[in-house]
């Protein structure tokens, strides 16, 4: 019977991408999510279950979801889902709990500390498998299965005496947009320097000339393979991207009290990542040219050690 695997887009089904690997879920599985260019990029060549797009905290949105998720259930055989979030993992797991469907949480790396709001809404659904990427803070509840970080080693490399091609990713959410960090780079980077932005909903007075709210993923992860630095917001989808690239990003938190995120778990995401020496963890107005040379001389490789993603 098939498993799901069901994330929405952005960090959610960068995260759950990575990890299927290590998941040993077989070749008898479907992908459910939304259909942005994200998942059709990255998930090209899989069976995929397009659902009606969510946002974070949408009840209607998430509704929909689970109108959707209870017709699929009623007409397919499915053994297990297995999900990163957000509120579509919840929209799935209800109606497979009440078919006795197994449903394991895997919460997201950005959750350094606790569970996020859909982590413990889930937690609530009887019979539902709890994972934190953090021993930190797993308990009898919340199992500790490793990260997906773990799949990724950084080393020291020959550095580059010049810096010439950069990839600058703000993010694409709509409603949260980073203007400090738009405003220092174009402030900072040398006129010579060949950019990319990719800025989403940001907008400043001095836009650059080739500044787009969106690049295709196809595009932008080969971008940043040609890069000799990225430079991006600390999602954990943009982080992936980077180090699939074998880039050591120049990693910046928006933080909460400049209304850049609801939270400031981007804040932790940095300085976890900058621990493991995966980034370079900077804050938004502190980015230098000897940032961008110490940065370019490191480069990222896979681990060949990778642990399994325990699922219980």
């Amino acid at each position: 019977m098939t498993t799901l695997l069901v994330a929405s887009t952005g960090g959610h089904l960068a995260e759950l991408h990575d990890l299927a690997p290590r998941l040993d879920v077989g070749d008898d599985r479907a992908w459910v999510t939304f259909d942005v260019p994200q998942s059709r990029s990255l998930l090209d060549g899989e069976e995929v279950i397009h659902v009606p797009y969510a946002t974070s905290r949408d009840l209607v949105g998430a509704f929909r979801d689970f109108v959707v998720a209870t017709k699929l259930l009623s007409r397919r055989k499915v053994s297990r889902i297995i999900s990163t979030g957000a509120s579509v993992a919840g929209s799935f797991f209800v109606p497979a709990a009440a078919r006795q469907i197994a449903c394991h949480y895997i919460e997201s790396a950005t959750r350094t500390e606790h569970p996020s709001v859909t982590g413990r809404m889930v937690a609530r659904i009887p019979g539902t498998h709890l994972y934190t990427q953090y021993e930190a803070w797993a308990d009898r509840r919340w199992r500790y299965g490793g990260s997906v970080f773990d799949a990724y080693v950084a080393e020291d490399a020959p550095r580059s005496t010049k810096v010439g091609r950069v990839v600058v990713t703000l993010g694409t959410h709509h409603k949260y947009t980073f203007p400090r960090l738009l405003k220092h780079l174009v402030r900072t980077l040398p006129p010579s320097t060949e950019v990319l932005w990719q800025v989403g909903a940001t907008s400043i007075p001095d836009m650059p000339a080739n500044a787009r709210d969106h690049v295709p993923f196809t595009e932008l992860q080969e971008a940043m393979d040609d890069a000799d630095v990225v430079i991006t917001h600390a999602g954990v989808g943009s982080a992936l991207t980077a180090l699939r690239a074998g880039k050591r990003a120049i990693y910046v938190p928006r933080r909460k009290r400049y209304d850049e995120h609801v939270d400031d778990h981007q804040v932790a995401m940095a300085r976890e990542l900058d621990s493991r020496g995966l980034v370079l963890a900077r804050e938004a107005d502190e980015i230098t040219l000897a940032d961008l040379e110490e940065a370019a001389g490191w480069r990222v490789s896979a681990n060949p050690l990778i642990p399994q993603f325990r699922l219980g």
